[in-house]
């Protein structure tokens, strides 16, 4: 997803019907949606940062803020989770499925709700760090927000309306993934129980992601982490085009992205930028996934040493998700995550966790069924140690 991304394969909400006004109101917003994108295209370029300016943004912006020891490095607000008058019901995304995991997680006894650490809303400024103003400017547009996140109705709202019912939570959610990255190499890990937008790259969005948190994540991570090598792994069932298209031919990004390749987005142009591509056709089972999960964390291992990884851990790989396609156990979403936290434990590489995806109702309890699990195996540590 992550909460992103735009699957043509999609077979609309049953209480949609097939309205005509709902298919012409499609179409209108899909051409205005593209006017849009080809006005804005040539000035793309232009009208984004220039290195210098980008430096400076990431040095004045707001967002890396000191937490305290009292708070463990697990990230949310309550205004991640989206509600819009029941409209968000018309995307198979759980809009409030972060909630949910931290009140699982809270119920379950293995994170105190004061332990938690709120983000800030990331500004304008901190955004165009990587978007262009071009871009920025046309998600003034209540349009080009109804096809970013595949909601034709949002189109008609006003849109201060859209800013603060769905773009508002988007932006704290990218404040979330950018001190996540503070937050592990501070801690040695960091989970943000929002972001992983991973079809958004600077110039444009998709698949319900409007901006690049993970691109940002990075950037802000070169200047203020002094860091320079930064692994991807990316585990949604989609492909992460955007932070593929993000760093193309960036020496200093390597990308291990495990897909299927038989749905959205079928980005050919972006795939030829994944350092290392593991494809997982639709019907694939959990044993011969995580053995394929194996074989490519081997790989990677040997093929590059970063000094910091973003997991873009997306559970619409999930048994019985709509849009992934894949036939993963809850259990085999545990030894998943555990298999990646424990490659960078082993190495002693700071992890981001993001969680992405994921499209029924039981993913909340499935990812925090697996943060439970990090916990139990003391490979993260949820529990306050002191103020």
């Amino acid at each position: 997803m992550n909460y992103c991304r735009v699957k043509y394969d999609r077979v609309w909400p049953s209480q949609l019907g097939i309205a005509v006004k709902s298919t012409v109101l499609l179409l209108i917003t899909f051409l205005t949606f593209k006017l849009s994108q080809i006005l804005n295209r040539n000035s793309t370029m232009s009208s984004s940062s220039s290195p210098n300016d980008a430096v400076q943004r990431i040095l004045s912006s707001k967002l890396y803020f000191d937490v305290p020891i009292s708070k463990v490095p697990l990230i949310y607000s309550s205004k991640y989770d989206i509600s819009f008058l029941g409209i968000e019901k018309l995307h198979p995304f759980d809009s409030a499925k972060w909630g949910r995991i931290c009140g699982f997680l809270i119920k379950d006894g293995v994170l105190d709700k004061n332990g938690i650490v709120e983000p800030l809303e990331a500004s304008k400024n901190d955004l165009l760090v990587v978007h262009s103003e071009s871009y920025l400017n046309s998600l003034k547009y209540s349009a080009n927000v109804a096809m970013i996140i595949e909601v034709p109705p949002v189109a008609l709202f006003p849109n201060c309306i859209v800013q603060q019912k769905v773009l508002h939570p988007f932006r704290n959610q990218v404040g979330g993934t950018i001190v996540a990255a503070k937050l592990a190499k501070e801690r040695g890990w960091a989970i943000n129980v929002g972001g992983g937008f991973h079809h958004c790259c600077g110039g444009r969005g998709g698949g319900f992601c409007v901006y690049a948190d993970i691109t940002l994540c990075i950037h802000f991570a070169f200047v203020r982490l002094n860091v320079s090598r930064v692994m991807i792994i990316d585990l949604d069932a989609h492909q992460g085009n955007g932070h593929e298209t993000d760093f193309a031919n960036d020496s200093r990004v390597y990308i291990l992205d495990m897909f299927n390749p038989g749905i959205y987005p079928l980005d050919y142009e972006a795939r030829r930028y994944i350092d290392q591509k593991v494809e997982v056709v639709s019907g694939t089972r959990t044993h011969e996934y995580l053995q394929k999960l194996d074989e490519a964390l081997e790989v990677a291992a040997h093929a590059f040493d970063p000094e910091l990884i973003i997991y873009n851990a997306g559970t619409d790989i999930l048994d019985g998700d709509p849009l992934g396609r894949l036939k993963i156990s809850p259990d085999g979403i545990s030894s998943r995550d555990e298999k990646v936290f424990r490659f960078a434990r082993e190495r002693n590489i700071p992890i981001v966790m993001l969680t992405s995806g994921g499209y029924m109702k039981s993913s909340a309890r499935v990812i925090a069924d697996s943060i439970t699990n990090l916990s139990t195996k003391r490979l993260i540590d949820t529990h306050v140690t002191g103020t």
